[in-house]
C-alpha cells in the first residue's frame, strides 16, 4: 500500500512498514490544503495530531483503507463518517498505557510531597524542612474517571501503596477484590483523588467544573494526563482559590494547539496563575512519551497494519 505520514513517528514505524512492503511517503512538514491535492492517491494516512481529519478531507480519500492513530486519542478525527466510506481506524492505546500509568504517579507523589516546590526553595539557598511537610498516599481513596488502557495502568501502579481505588466508567467493566466500580455521584462522595482517563468528547469537554468541585465531598487532588479541554481551566483555579481543591497535577492544558505541540496563547492570566502556584504542578503533554512507548507504538500500529485485507 501508498501510505502518508502527516506527523513525525519513531523511525521504527517507517522500518516496520517497508519491511512489510509498502511505499511510504513523509510529509511531516506539508499544510494540510497541499495533503488534500494529492490525498486521493494513498491507501493509508498515518497520524497523530497535527490537523482534523473531517469530512470535507475524507471526500477527498478516495483509495483511503486505514487511518492510523499513533496513540489512543481520536478525537481529530470524524470516526463515524470515517467508518461509513469504510476507512478503517487504527489507534493504539496499549502502546503507551504503562507510560502515562507512570507518568500519573510521579506527578501525584511529588504533588503530595511538594517534591518540585521543596526544590525551587533549595535552588533559592532555603532549607525549610515543616514548611514541605509531605502526605502520605496510603488509605486515601483514588477515583479513577475512565477505566481503560491508562486508567487501569494507574491503578496497577497504586496496587502496592495501600490505597482504595475506585472508578468509574460509562461501560460495565468486570470489578475484583482491588478495584470498584461504582457511579459518579459515589466517586464524588468518597474520593480523595481524581485522575481523569477519558478521551475528549462531548460528554467530556469541560466536565470537570463548578458544578463537578461542588459535588466533591472531600478537598481533593485532582491529575489530569488525557485532554486539556475536560477541565474548566477557570473553576479550576476558583476550587484550588477556595480550598476545595488541594492541588493539581496537569500534563495537558485548555490551551493546548490540536497539534499538542504548543500553546495556543502564552500570554494568559489563567496560565499565569497556574504556572506560578505552589499548588500545581506541570508537564507539556509527556506522559505517554518514554522511548519504550515510542518503539511499541510503532509494533502495534505496524502490526495493526498488516492485518488489513
Amino acid at each position: 500500500m501508498k501510505i502518508i505520514h502527516v506527523d513525525k513517528n519513531n523511525s521504527l514505524l517507517i522500518d516496520h512498514l517497508e519491511k512489510q512492503g509498502h511505499k511510504n511517503i513523509i510529509a511531516y512538514k506539508k499544510p494540510k490544503n497541499e495533503i488534500l491535492k494529492i490525498i486521493h492517491t494513498f491507501d493509508g494516512l498515518v497520524i497523530r495530531s497535527r490537523f482534523i481529519i473531517d469530512k470535507a478531507f475524507l471526500l477527498k480519500s478516495k483509495k483511503l483503507k486505514f487511518i492510523a492513530r499513533v496513540g489512543s486519542g481520536v478525537e481529530n478525527i470524524d470516526i463515524k463518517f470515517a467508518k461509513s466510506q469504510k476507512i478503517k481506524i487504527i489507534s493504539a492505546p496499549e502502546g503507551n498505557c504503562n507510560a502515562v500509568g507512570e507518568h500519573a504517579l510521579g506527578m501525584l507523589l511529588s504533588l503530595l510531597n511538594n517534591i518540585n516546590i521543596a526544590e525551587k526553595s533549595i535552588l533559592k539557598g532555603k532549607w525549610q524542612r515543616k514548611k514541605f511537610i509531605g502526605i502520605e498516599l496510603q488509605s486515601k481513596v483514588i477515583g479513577i474517571i475512565g477505566f481503560g488502557n491508562t486508567g487501569k495502568s494507574f491503578a496497577e501502579k497504586l496496587k502496592g501503596l495501600n490505597t482504595k481505588i475506585i472508578y468509574y466508567d460509562i461501560k460495565k467493566i468486570r470489578s475484583n477484590n482491588l478495584y470498584e466500580q461504582v457511579e459518579l455521584s459515589e466517586l464524588t462522595e468518597r474520593s480523595n483523588i481524581i485522575s481523569l482517563h477519558i478521551p475528549q468528547n462531548k460528554l467530556t469537554t469541560k466536565m470537570i467544573n463548578k458544578a463537578f468541585i461542588n459535588k466533591m465531598k472531600n478537598p481533593f487532588w485532582i491529575i489530569n494526563t488525557s485532554r486539556g479541554k475536560i477541565i474548566e481551566t477557570k473553576d479550576l483555579i476558583w476550587g484550588i482559590e477556595n480550598k476545595k481543591i488541594l492541588g493539581a497535577a496537569l500534563d495537558v492544558l485548555e490551551y493546548e494547539a490540536s497539534s499538542f505541540e504548543k500553546l495556543f496563547n502564552k500570554k494568559n492570566k489563567e496560565l499565569d496563575y497556574l504556572i506560578n502556584s505552589d499548588k500545581v504542578i506541570l508537564t507539556p503533554h509527556i506522559a505517554g512519551l518514554s522511548n519504550e512507548s515510542e518503539i511499541k507504538l510503532a509494533k502495534i500500529v505496524s502490526d495493526k497494519i498488516k492485518n488489513i485485507k
